[in-house]
């Protein structure tokens, strides 16, 4: 849940640093801090408390500059926010490192090695590596065979990048189970846990394999196997523009990316339908033969994108698909009943969730037809390693809070439902009705953009409120919970959802809520009359069942956003909220 970046150039990297850095803040915002090598080969660290911006101005009043440099945003897990826990970490002069991940054995090694003398600063795991390192280094002085000493002796997950005045001319890195990718230049190289925060440098990169290490100089970028062979691997060209990823004109990226939806829904459909047809073909071969001889599926999801799973389930046994949907942590650690025939399906907005992840290459041995993924990043790791990947084309979502990320993956999960449809025997008329409604979605959902005005007059008498309930019926209870997380995330008021029955129980519901002091708050079709007296209502016109769900979240992203604006609260950064967690 933190973000890496670092450089070896001709030029001044620290500016490049500080660039990713703030391109990486929604991983992480508690601390910051960046390690260079100077010209007399000694390494100058500067850490801060806070975001990013502060450790620009301590950088800025310092006048660091180098050719050489890590740098780190980070999200407690080992130690409270304080300076002397974030990352760089240093072993005296020795070496400089930066580390996303957690060492399961810490504790032990940090034992072992107070007991030679090393004196520890932090609470963190990763200065344990950083002493490890120097104490291998008192015999061994080669640092990449050093790092492959080290990585032999820790226990988890981790992406580490070390840097060294006895080596000033390169950088080694190493992945095991958290993401990281190196950007090529000319004359230049750069490393970072995301692609975003390298876009303004580079569209070139390597995606480091599980146990590879790596050594970067100027001039090329050798990678070693966890054996120490020398291995190559594929240089892709990013189809992202650092532009993308930039705020433009709105006050708050989650704003932006909520008007997004309209074209990110649409590029997410192109190409996959057509003049009331589904294009299966774009799906992919692979993808036909599974969907053939798919007959259950079973959804793994986190946070977010497990409720896009939750309203997939009532879209597939609608047409007589069985579905299960469960959380990645939880499905990780149990005895799991595979059916003949399902098909195993991820969702997972960054493609690098640690649990989600896991529960991936655990499924690779229980005897699940094959895998596939709903996923918003083309590099990550769940699209490596699926058999098959439907991606969402949502574009860089910067706001910690998701918005639309998950429509999009409500997106996604349409049409493999329909795909699934279509090999179940749905009839050619049907299919035109249903891919219809779906090529009418962007359409609908600008309309709901429209009323952003006044859903905010509504957040007025909404913003002081210190419990909110949100009740939803069958396929909309699931959007009922993405309501209240999302209002939860951002502004800070208790919020929980409930499902509410069948629509007579619901009004009974609204009597009851309404009878205890509750205010009410309705969003409805315009087809759908209550007989109620004294409550807020937002009508929605035109709303096709089959993607109601998708429409009917705009609204309560634009009421979450509001109120949270309201409230005055960090509406990108919420306290206490990590935007992709890549660590147990």
């Amino acid at each position: 849940m933190c973000g890496i970046v670092g450089g070896i150039a001709q030029r001044d990297v620290v500016p490049i640093l500080m660039e990713g850095l703030k391109r990486l803040e929604y991983r992480g915002y508690d601390s910051a801090g960046v390690a260079v090598l100077d010209g007399q080969r000694h390494i100058q660290r500067i850490r801060s408390v806070g975001k990013v911006a502060t450790l620009k101005h301590l950088i800025d009043g310092a006048a660091l500059s180098s050719n050489l440099g890590i740098a780190h945003t980070r999200w407690a897990t080992h130690g409270m926010p304080a300076e002397r826990n974030a990352h760089p970490h240093m072993s005296g002069e020795r070496v400089a490192i930066v580390h996303n991940g957690i060492i399961e054995n810490y504790a032990g090694l940090r034992e072992e090695l107070s007991g030679k003398g090393y004196v520890f600063s932090s609470e963190t795991d990763t200065e344990v590596i950083a002493h490890l390192l120097a104490d291998i280094l008192q015999t061994e002085f080669d640092l990449l065979h050093a790092i492959r000493l080290a990585s032999e002796k820790l226990v988890g997950a981790y992406a580490l990048a070390v840097v060294s005045p006895d080596d000033p001319d390169q950088m080694i890195v190493i992945r095991a189970g958290s993401p990281l990718v190196i950007g090529l230049g000319v004359g230049e190289n750069f490393i970072a846990s995301d692609v975003f925060a390298l876009l303004p440098v580079t569209q070139r990169f390597m995606f480091l394999e599980e146990g590879d290490l790596a050594r970067l100089s100027r001039e090329d970028v050798r990678i070693f196997d966890s054996q120490g062979k020398q291995i190559a691997r594929e240089v892709r060209t990013s189809q992202l523009s650092a532009s993308k990823a930039e705020k433009g004109p709105y006050r708050h990226y989650m704003l932006k990316e909520i008007f997004e939806q309209p074209a990110v829904i649409a590029e997410t459909l192109e190409g996959r339908i057509h003049k009331g047809r589904l294009l299966e073909e774009a799906f992919g071969y692979e993808a036909k033969k599974l969907l053939d001889q798919t007959r259950n599926v079973h959804i793994i999801a986190c946070g977010t994108s497990f409720h896009a799973g939750l309203v997939a389930r009532y879209w597939l046994e609608e047409i007589g698909v069985h579905c299960s949907v469960e959380v990645a942590s939880e499905f990780r650690y149990r005895e799991v009943v595979v059916p003949d025939h399902t098909l195993f399906v991820t969702i997972s907005q960054s493609g690098e969730t640690a649990d989600t992840l896991a529960a991936l290459r655990g499924a690779a041995s229980q005897g699940y037809l094959g895998s596939l993924t709903i996923c918003n990043v083309p590099e990550s790791s769940l699209v490596r390693e699926s058999d098959v990947a439907l991606m969402t084309r949502a574009g860089p979502e910067i706001g910690v809070a998701s918005t639309k990320a998950f429509t999009t993956q409500l997106v996604a999960l349409r049409l493999l439902t329909l795909a699934l449809a279509k090999h179940r025997g749905m009839t050619p008329a049907r299919e035109r009705e249903l891919v219809e409604e779906l090529h009418a979605l962007p359409r609908q959902v600008e309309v709901i953009l429209k009323l952003s005005d006044a859903i905010q007059e509504m957040a007025n008498a909404f913003a002081e409120r210190r419990h909110a309930l949100f009740l939803g019926r069958g396929s909309f209870y699931p959007i009922a919970m993405e309501g209240a997380l999302k209002l939860k995330e951002i502004s800070y008021i208790h919020a929980e959802a409930y499902p509410a029955g069948e629509l007579e129980k619901v009004i009974s519901n609204l009597q009851e809520v309404r009878a205890r002091g509750g205010e009410l708050f309705l969003f409805s079709d315009q087809k759908v009359k209550i007989d109620l007296d004294h409550f807020q209502n937002l009508t929605l016109s035109d709303i096709y069942p089959s993607t109601a769900p998708i429409v009917y979240t705009v609204p309560l992203q634009l009421l979450a956003y509001h109120v949270a604006v309201l409230k005055g609260t960090d509406v990108d950064q919420p306290r206490n909220l990590a935007k992709s967690v890549t660590v147990e």
